[in-house]
């Protein structure tokens, strides 16, 4: 195994690394989210903070890691008797990964179901949970983990303990641990209620200093080298930050927090319309931590500011189109409006971090009004049919409407994809609709179908007393229907047409609601578009449905309408996916009012490019943005054409069909 990379030797990052430090001081601090581009070495400075934490004293024996001095009560091992304090087997702090793949027996460990009931024993093979306890569970690409693993891993964060349940079996051990995710935000955000459940976050880039970058690059390939030496020559700097370390921990409960800096909490998080209770808490923790690594007893201003600064920026996010970040000033004004006369007295040229005065854990938010080019006023292009130079005059960006709420889409079938919100599937969790035999290791038990299989052979086993004998043969699995995600494959037609008499700002505020949809369904999303002669892929399939949005909010209008080729374009977008992510089921949104003008015969060429979705299976809606007294009906024949079904920009909205039921109610009465 190679040396790891130390701590101190990383460069930059000063955010990232004050924000490790808070919580190996104080773990209830919450964990850290880290946010940034691929190539940061965020990997790497997380994997670093291990060497730094100071060794924990275990139980023997133990694979629950039982402090002595306060063994767990409920350990599955035990029970322990307590010993004094520094007693024990010493052992270095671990750091866990849990990998993206990892299935909930992996996560939260397995029972032996067959000895548990024939015997009646409770057999439990820890799982990564146990592994991490008073140490370091690090999830690379947290958001790409599935939503119950996710659930799961931050519920044990919170209670300090993990359960499981199965068919009336129960184990409970402690899981106290320091939860550090990555990500990086182009391939999908998490959900905001789970941000909130990350004590801090930091974001992370990439230097743009020449100079800073030449370090990097020369440290990496010193280590590279010769990574024993290399890490003999942070040697010293290692074991003053692991002293620091243990000094901090040592002063934090005499550490005061004045009533002067928590109203500064308080007002901070009240003015810039936090959810809930958890930021004020996870603030006050982080103030405190922030004193005792300074080694202070007293929490200041400053404390409150940088605090405010790892711990807000998350919790501001709304929706996923919403840009973390917070703004400096309003911070500032805040906390002199609210100074307590109980405060300290702040140094201006204090060091919280020791190494730089840290407070960059979060930006301005960008201003969220009209961009040039994109002012929303009317765009002068023509209809379809006019002379035109090749691509069409191109107009500047519409602003989209405000977005709404979309009534259901989804795909027909039953799937087995990943899971999500759209489409009914094969789940490993939903309502139970069967049974079967296991594939391998058994992960949900069908406790009837089970007995029912084992029942007739108990004579010729011969059972004599009241256990059922259960034989591995007779266990079965639970086969259970949930929910799927999808790929949601958007084809929005950004001809003349569209862009006439303001249609192309309503379309966009349709698709940016059917991307609001897909992300609350943990769908994939991609984007092509087609105008002029041909169609592009403005964004393949990804999980980042904030890039698509910034893509359709930077949509240019104009010119033909080559629907063929945006239909080409999309099925060999499929195509590819498809041999990518097998099981993952597709739903194309075309956005269209249904005109083909580009190329030689369109019309027929259209149709002929629709039916290879329709030959393929391919579940397709077709959006009809035409508007206007007379109505050609062309979108309803794509849709006949593709084998799938036509609604209007109106009839998207899922208010719209409350209001039709409403009216036809009011009209029976």
């Amino acid at each position: 195994m190679s040396t790891p990379f130390p701590f101190t030797a990383v460069v930059g990052q000063d955010d990232l690394r004050l924000a490790l430090l808070l919580n190996a001081v104080s773990p209830a601090v919450g964990g850290v989210l880290v946010r940034g581009e691929k190539g940061t070495a965020k990997s790497t400075a997380v994997r670093a903070l291990s060497a730094l934490l100071p060794e924990v004293a275990v139980v023997p024996g133990c694979r629950f890691s039982c402090d002595p001095a306060a063994p767990d009560p409920a350990c599955p091992d035990g029970p322990h008797e307590a010993h004094a304090a520094g007693t024990g087997a010493q052992r270095p702090a671990r750091m866990v990964e849990l990998p993206v793949g990892a299935s909930e027996d992996r996560l939260v460990g397995a029972l032996d179901i067959e000895r548990a009931l024939a015997e009646g024993v409770k057999a439990f093979e820890p799982g990564l949970l146990a592994d991490a306890h008073r140490g370091i569970l690090y999830v690379d690409e947290v958001n790409l983990l599935h939503d119950h693993l996710v659930d799961l891993l931050l519920d044990a964060a919170a209670m300090g303990a993990s359960y499981v349940e199965r068919e009336g079996v129960s184990v409970r051990h402690a899981a106290r641990f320091l939860l550090v995710g990555t990500m990086n935000p182009e391939e999908g955000e998490l959900r905001p209620q789970l941000l909130d459940r990350f004590g801090l976050t930091v974001e992370v880039t990439a230097s743009r200093e020449p100079d800073q970058r030449v370090e990097v690059v020369r440290r990496r390939l010193a280590h590279d080298d010769d990574p024993a030496g290399f890490a003999t020559r942070w040697a010293e700097e290692e074991a003053a930050v692991r002293a620091r370390i243990v000094a901090a921990r040592a002063l934090l409960p005499s550490v005061r927090l004045g009533d002067g800096p928590l109203r500064q909490i308080a007002a901070t998080c009240a003015a810039f319309e936090v959810d809930g209770m958890r930021a004020d808490i996870v603030m006050a923790r982080t103030a405190t931590a922030l004193a005792a690594w300074a080694g202070r007893t007293e929490v200041i201003a400053e404390d409150v500011r940088q605090a405010a600064l790892l711990a807000l920026p998350h919790r501001r996010r709304r929706n996923p189109f919403d840009a973390p970040g917070l703004d400096e000033d309003k911070l500032d004004e805040t906390l002199e409006e609210f100074a307590g006369e109980d405060e300290g007295d702040p140094d201006p040229d204090s060091d919280p971090d020791g190494g730089g005065p840290g407070g960059g854990g979060g930006q301005p938010a960008p201003d969220s009004g009209p961009q040039d080019g994109a002012t929303g006023a009317r765009p002068e292009a023509g209809e379809d049919g006019a002379p035109q130079a090749s691509g069409g005059a191109e107009q500047s960006p519409v602003r989209a409407a405000e977005p709404f709420r979309t009534k259901a889409l989804s795909v027909p079938g039953l799937g087995e994809g990943a899971a999500g919100r759209r489409s009914r599937a094969r789940t490993e969790h939903g309502r139970t609709t069967g049974s079967r035999r296991p594939r391998g290791a058994l992960t949900k038990l069908h406790l009837a179908a089970t007995v029912q299989a084992a029942a007739p052979h108990q004579r010729a086993r011969g059972r004599s007393g009241p256990g059922l004998v259960v034989r591995r043969d007779d266990l079965r699995q639970a086969t259970r229907e949930g929910r799927e995600g999808n790929l949601v494959l958007f084809v929005v037609d950004a001809s003349g047409s569209m862009a006439a008499r303001q249609r192309m700002s309503a379309v966009k505020g349709a698709v940016l609601s059917l991307l609001l949809d897909a992300y609350q369904r943990r769908d994939k999303v991609g984007l092509v578009t087609f105008r002029g002669r041909d169609a592009q892929v403005a964004l393949p399939p990804t999980s980042s449905v904030d890039a698509a949005a910034a893509r359709l909010e930077s949509l240019p209008t104009g010119g033909r309408t080559p629907l063929a080729a945006g239909l080409l374009t999309a099925h060999e977008v499929l195509r590819v996916e498809r041999l990518r992510d097998p099981a993952r089921r597709a739903l194309v949104v075309v956005v269209t009012d249904g005109r083909a003008t580009g190329g030689p015969e369109p019309v027929a060429l259209s149709a002929r490019a629709a039916r290879l979705f329709a030959a393929a299976g391919v579940a397709s809606v077709v959006v009809d943005c035409e508007s206007g007294p007379v109505r050609l009906g062309l979108a309803g024949q794509l849709a006949g054409d593709l084998g799938g079904t036509a609604v209007t920009l109106g009839e998207l909205r899922a208010d719209a069909i409350a209001g039709l039921v409403k009216d036809v109610r009011g009209r029976a009465a």
